[in-house]
Formats: structure tokens, C-alpha cells, sequence
């Protein structure tokens, strides 16, 4: 890749990060990748390599990072929410100029947020809380992405975010929604739907194995019956898929009768 600069960085390189990364790249934006450890950075950068010299390129520091990024500098931060989020906005916008725009794409309180915001607009930098929905499959291959900051940001970030969200029958999986922390807000609703979902397929699946007396294999089919109706969703899908699938460790069995009783989240 040339020595122009970037369309835009992504700083936080955990499963997450990296395929967003890819993700952007892989839709024709030069991509600049920063980590606060040195090999999640030459990780990324190698894969983007192997997945067909996508355009991305590495930074060994958050200064080098945002010297790679053509202003105004769209800057997305994938790193654990709390204070991690406040270290890495402090590193990076310590070399940032007014009109640069700050990112924040992890599970995020909207009140802090908001209050992110609120402490860059003395410095004239923008920040916007974005949720972030499908797990690695879909940060790699196309999320639903929920923005919510000033539309000035938003307008700059569109061209990236509709081309990199989940595209369906009516468009992308995207759109601006709103002031700072509505996104966050939006996310926040849309984990518990999802949620209430998991509960009910946990609950349903108890009643069909302890109570019908199902099968794995009747309790799959039944599921997949289920899927080409009006359930039809991702997560009926792979309960389908999970029921049917055979233990290849001990040979005996399904895995889903080895998993231990523990909660798992799913975001």
C-alpha cells in the first residue's frame, strides 16, 4: 500500500476490531490499525495481507496512528468499555485537531457517552457512540450499526458505514439515529430483545426435551420447521444446527448434552 493517508483508523484490535478492520477494507477504505500491544497490529496487518492485500497498514504508537489518517480524522475505538475507553480517548486525542471525529463502537453507557462528549467539545472533536451488532462473523462480513452523535460526524461517517453494515432486501443495516447516546440507547434495547429471545429458545428447548420427551434430532428438524416460518431468524437457525450437531470428541452423543450449565452473552 502507497504512503497516502488513510480513509480512516480503527484502534483496539481484539476479534472485534480486527474484522471491522478487514471489514472496511475490504470495501475499498484505506484503513490505518493501532493496538496498545505491537502483535495484535502485525496479526491484522498480515491478515489483511492473506485476505488479499486489503488496503490497511499498521502504527507502532497513537501518535503515528492518527499521522496516517487524512483529515478530518475519522477515528473508530474498539477496546473494553469503562475506563479503557477514557485511556484510549485521552492517548489518541492528545494529537487530534478540531473536526476530527472519535468512534466509540464497544457496549457502551450512554450517560458516558455523553459524557465523552461533552469533555472533546472544548478541543472541537466530535464523538460518537456507535452500537455494534453480529459478533465477529458480522464485524467481519457486515453488522448492524447504530450511530448516535452530532449529524455533522454522522454525515462524514455515512459513506463508510452504509457500505460496511449488513445489507438486506430495503438497504443497509444502518442510519443515523440520533444525538450522543442514542445509539448506545438502541443497542441497549436491541441486547435485550435479544436476550428475551435466548431466554425463550432455553426455555422451549427444556420444555421439548424434559416435558415432550423430544430428541435431539426431532427437537433440530423441529427448529428448522420453525426457521422457514414466521421465526425465521439467526438465532432459531443455530439452535437448529447446535441441536444436531454430534460430539466429535468422544464420538457419542450430541455436544450440546456435554455443555455445562453456565451463562453465556452473546452480543
Amino acid at each position: 500500500m502507497s504512503e497516502e493517508l488513510c480513509d480512516v483508523g480503527l484502534y483496539g484490535l481484539a476479534v472485534m476490531g480486527q474484522n471491522f478492520a478487514l471489514n472496511m477494507a475490504s470495501k475499498g477504505f484505506s484503513v490505518c490499525v493501532g493496538n496498545r500491544s505491537p502483535a495484535k497490529v502485525d496479526l491484522t496487518v498480515q491478515r489483511a495481507k492473506d485476505e488479499g492485500n486489503l488496503p490497511l497498514v499498521g502504527s507502532t504508537s497513537p501518535a503515528e496512528f492518527i499521522s496516517k489518517i487524512a483529515k478530518p480524522r475519522k477515528v473508530i475505538i474498539l477496546v473494553m468499555a469503562g475506563k479503557p475507553v477514557d485511556e484510549t480517548i485521552a492517548q489518541l486525542s492528545e494529537h487530534m485537531e478540531p473536526g476530527d471525529i472519535i468512534v466509540d463502537g464497544g457496549n457502551e453507557w450512554l450517560n458516558n457517552s455523553i459524557r465523552r462528549a461533552e469533555e472533546l467539545e472544548p478541543k472541537g472533536i466530535h464523538f460518537v457512540g456507535m452500537g455494534i451488532s453480529g459478533g465477529e462473523e458480522g464485524a467481519r462480513n457486515g453488522p448492524s450499526l447504530m450511530p448516535g452523535g452530532p449529524r455533522e460526524a454522522y454525515d462524514q461517517l455515512e459513506p463508510i458505514i452504509m457500505k460496511c453494515a449488513a445489507q438486506v432486501s430495503d438497504g443497509a443495516c444502518t442510519g443515523y439515529v440520533g444525538p450522543v447516546g442514542s445509539g448506545n440507547y438502541v443497542k441497549m434495547v436491541h441486547n435485550g430483545v435479544e436476550y428475551a429471545d435466548m431466554q425463550l429458545i432455553g426455555e422451549v428447548y427444556d420444555v421439548l426435551k424434559t416435558i415432550v420427551g423430544m430428541s435431539n434430532e426431532e427437537m433440530s428438524k423441529t427448529f428448522a420447521k420453525w426457521n422457514e416460518g414466521i421465526l425465521d431468524s439467526y438465532l432459531i437457525e443455530i439452535t437448529a444446527k447446535i441441536l444436531a450437531k454430534p460430539d466429535d470428541v468422544t464420538g457419542e452423543g450430541y455436544v450440546v448434552d456435554y455443555v455445562s450449565i453456565r451463562i453465556l452473552v452473546f452480543v
